[in-house]
């Protein structure tokens, strides 16, 4: 079928129509959305498109049912001796004078209503259920084409779902949907289109197909989403600043706030990445700066992970030393290391088969000292970031109050050892953005770590929901 489905989204006024859109749109500037009665006064309509850029359906947002009382009696006392039945009953309306008058809102609706193929029925299901709705439902199924019943705000306190099904139920609406439109979930989504899947047999296959591309895009999403993050943190970890030994604090202190900053930016693009990809504005979140922990001096040449990286191994009071960040006396190469921990073939394994190391270490018999982003903010830095990947997961287009940035206890790295790609940066600065002039993202070994960190963040994202 060539024809693109087309649904009147209805319902009274201030239900939530136009939020409703925006989420299964995802397009948070659709529409107008305020607390103000009778927001759209017009017929708005949207397309929803697959990834490849075809439509499948038209959605289309009408003016809230401002007087379903009055406009029943309209129509019923239309009906005649003839009893013209629904559909006729409804044209007759339209080419009354109340049509252009006192009913004008109303009549957009039906109009609209009398050319789609099915409606979606909005209600705010915090309000009590009243007989305004009930006449409303009536008045709809004059129009003879599918309805679906959607409870919005099902996530609210206030929410009164129970009551609203067993009120659908005494009017022979049973398929019906409980849909927020703030609070996003991907199910009830899903469970949207199935229902008219059932309820549009001609529409069977364009429905199929959204449904399916809707969860390639989530499995999508959720990917994308790990490998910005993944690429943060290498970013971060890798990050290093030599601090000369002879330096004025005031110096020293400029240098560590100007590679902060460098860490807070880096991470701000990643947030900026994470809106685009989601399809959120800046609105949408409240950004702090991250409390970065002073620099982490002992993360340097004599790291104990470094030194088994090349191939030490230490004992001991030994490997205690290392741990802490030992420094390294000019004249024996190892004063508190020991020249019996760093052996003949050992030293040789550091001065000679690693340009990388050999650097180091001439920084450090010159008294320099390497500066990088603690454990901790690093620890803080994954938290904040899989704690706005799940809102933004979770957050539909039509929310309103902005997330706040904040942390996830849930998740395995706020305790116990960083994540084996991110301590293998620590010791590769070449991975790291943040190092200018020796980065290389060309690197295989870069990549591989890449993406072993972006599967355990999926896992994280999977297992979450």
């Amino acid at each position: 079928m060539s024809r693109k489905l087309t649904i009147a989204v209805v319902g009274h006024t201030n239900t939530g129509k136009t939020s409703l859109l925006r989420t299964l749109s995802r397009d948070e500037h659709f529409g107008e959305v305020s607390d103000e009665a009778a927001t759209t006064r017009q017929v708005e309509g949207i397309q929803l498109l697959l990834s490849d850029g075809k439509p499948v359906l038209v959605l289309l947002d009408t003016p809230g049912l401002e007087d379903p009382e009055g406009l029943l009696d309209a129509l019923d006392g239309l009906s005649g001796p003839e009893r013209f039945d629904g559909p006729e009953r409804v044209r007759r309306f339209l080419a009354s004078p109340d049509a252009d008058t006192r009913y004008e809102q109303e009549a957009k609706v039906l109009r609209q209503m009398l050319a789609s193929d099915a409606a979606i029925y909005v209600i705010d299901c915090r309000e009590p259920v009243l007989g305004k709705y009930r006449e409303e439902l009536t008045i709809l199924t004059y129009c003879a084409i599918p309805v679906l019943p959607v409870l919005n705000f099902v996530a609210s306190e206030a929410s009164r779902e129970p009551e609203w099904r067993e009120q659908l139920a005494r009017l022979n609406l049973h398929a019906v949907v409980a849909f927020d439109t703030v609070v996003f979930d991907e199910g009830g989504e899903r469970r949207l289109y199935e229902k008219l899947r059932t309820m549009l047999d001609a529409f069977d296959a364009p429905l199929a197909r959204l449904i399916e591309d809707r969860r390639r895009q989530s499995e999508w999403l959720r990917r994308a989403a790990a490998e910005y993050l993944a690429e943060l943190l290498i970013d971060t970890a890798g990050g290093m600043r030599v601090i000369p030994g002879e330096i004025e604090p005031e110096s020293l202190r400029q240098k560590i706030l100007a590679h902060q900053q460098e860490v807070r930016v880096r991470e701000q693009e990643t947030v900026d990445a994470l809106l685009r990809l989601f399809r959120f504005s800046h609105s949408h979140y409240q950004h702090e700066d991250l409390p970065l922990v002073n620099g982490a001096w002992g993360m340097d040449l004599f790291n104990a992970d470094a030194l088994k990286h090349y191939g030490i191994r230490l004992g001991g009071g030994a490997a205690a030393g290392a741990a802490a960040g030992a420094t390294l006396d000019a004249a024996t190469l190892g004063v508190t290391l020991g020249l019996g921990t760093l052996g003949g073939t050992a030293l040789g394994a550091l001065l000679g088969t690693s340009i990388p190391l050999r650097r180091r270490l001439w920084n450090r018999l010159h008294g320099a000292s390497e500066w990088r982003v603690a454990d901790d903010t690093l620890r803080l830095l994954a938290l904040r970031q899989f704690s706005l990947v799940r809102a933004l997961l979770r957050r539909g287009h039509a929310a309103q109050t902005p997330l706040a940035s904040g942390s996830d206890p849930a998740v395995r790295w706020s305790r116990g050892p960083l994540s084996q790609p991110v301590r293998e940066a620590r010791l590769k600065p070449q991975w790291s953005r943040l190092n200018p002039e020796v980065f290389d993202p060309s690197r295989g070994d870069r990549q591989i770590a890449v993406q072993r960190l972006t599967e355990e963040i999926l896992a994280e994202f999977v297992t979450s929901d």
